[in-house]
């Protein structure tokens, strides 16, 4: 196995370009596991912690520019207010020591559809900069998630960074496991609201071959709010708002069998966790307006 170092990231490109099998690393959360098991054996590392500019970020007017190497521990203690949905998502990560490693970027190109990010940044919104010798393209989150542990990256392309949209409303995350840490999702749901556009995005994690969002339940509630005025009254949800929106939620999965879960228990788990994660997001969005309007 060959140990590629770049010291800068045009230098990473041209590595990558070269040897396109060879499978990139900087926190080594996940690659590493799966050296030390065998299940891998590259040809080739390319190393990336010599390059800074994976590791920073910028808060710009609309989104946020998280660099592929900005370990969770940075996204909890610095973007809580700019990106709450990921926050929540980052503070279940594992252990300390490995929310210090491990980043968002890596989630993406372990693409693992129990990565706990990928329902926070399907429900936020996110792009994807991918690089290569080539050029820069922007890829959709929606579109990333192409099978099990496979994306959209070209043989010959780096994660340069993630661009997430800021926070307009409230937003949620929350995973079922047998334990409440350092523990992999039997499954999870991503929540945001939306108020600017009023709209409702979702992300559902390790309940189907890749990350998905529950289009129909976006859809549906999305109606509801509009129809019964809630964006501008603020009143409670019926609870068969909340109970039609779960259901639509677990509709939206397509479960296994594992030693983690049964697809039952997964399909029942996510409609639980989306009707939490609605209950939640709507309280908050109620108790800002009431906020805000006491402050008129």
């Amino acid at each position: 196995m060959d140990f590629l170092r770049p010291a800068g990231w045009e230098e990473a490109l041209a590595a990558k370009a070269e040897h396109p099998d060879a499978v990139p690393i900087a926190g080594g959360t996940d690659v590493m596991v799966d050296l030390n098991f065998g299940r891998r054996e590259p040809a080739h590392l390319l190393d990336l912690t010599r390059i800074p500019d994976l590791f920073e970020w910028e808060v710009g007017e609309e989104t946020v520019r998280l660099g592929a190497c900005v370990p969770y521990t940075t996204i909890l203690e610095r973007l809580r207010t700019e990106l709450p949905g990921l926050a929540l998502a980052a503070h279940t990560v594992a252990s300390p020591q490995i929310r210090n490693r491990g980043s968002v970027g890596g989630n993406l190109g372990t693409a693992s559809p129990a990565g706990d990010s990928h329902p926070a940044l399907l429900a936020a919104g996110a792009e994807v900069e991918a690089a290569s010798v080539r050029g820069v393209r922007r890829i959709p989150v929606d579109a990333f998630y192409t099978g099990v542990k496979r994306n959209a990256l070209a043989p010959d392309e780096l994660i340069r960074a993630v661009h997430v949209r800021k926070a307009d409303g409230p937003q949620q995350y929350a995973k079922a496991g047998p334990r409440n840490a350092m523990v992999i999702a039997v499954c999870s749901v991503g929540l945001a609201l939306h108020p600017a556009t009023r709209t409702v995005r979702t992300g559902i994690g390790s309940a189907a071959p890749t990350p998905v969002r529950a289009a129909a339940a976006e859809e549906f509630l999305t109606a509801a709010l509009d129809e019964n005025g809630h964006w501008d009254n603020g009143r409670p949800l019926d609870a068969s708002v909340v109970r039609h929106f779960a259901e639509l939620c677990a509709a939206a999965c397509a479960p296994i069998d594992d030693v983690r879960g049964t697809a039952r228990y997964r399909r029942h788990a996510v409609g639980v966790l989306a009707r939490r994660t609605l209950t939640w997001t709507w309280e908050s969005y109620r108790g800002t307006r009431r906020t805000t309007e006491g402050a008129l």
